[in-house]
């Protein structure tokens, strides 16, 4: 019995330290493809994703003011950054501005409050 027992002991220590091992990911926002802009309806990237290659000047109803973490897998160069807004029309005050590469598992100021977006050129999402 003694035996056994430490068997299981030594197994249970293996697979501890197995799954420790395990190299966690890279890119912590999934499957948004290169060149969207990601949103996704609740924080730590979970719950529902939504992409868009380009602009959306009113965002459907089951992402608009759901929106709880984000992610800007665009393309550096022209029209690269994202600015979320709180209302239809890019309007009703910006509540995000992401340069490309930026992820956002969650922004409390920001969280379900978006309506739009629309890509720029610059950081300041202007223009």
């Amino acid at each position: 019995m003694r035996k056994t027992l430490a068997s299981f002991a030594a197994a249970g220590s293996l697979a501890l330290a197995a799954v420790m091992a395990l190299p966690g990911s890279a890119h912590a926002a999934p499957d948004c493809n290169y060149g969207d802009f990601c949103a996704w309806t609740d924080a730590n990237f979970g719950g529902q994703r939504f992409n868009w290659s380009g602009n959306d000047h009113w965002w459907e109803s089951n992402i608009a003011d759901e929106d709880s973490s984000w992610e800007n897998n665009g393309i550096p160069g022209s029209y690269s950054f994202v600015g979320v807004w709180a209302s239809a029309g890019e309007s009703g005050g910006m509540t995000l501005c992401l340069a490309p590469g930026d992820e956002i598992s969650y922004d409390a100021w920001a969280n379900d409050s978006g309506d739009s977006h629309f890509w720029y050129r610059y950081f300041d999402c202007t223009d």
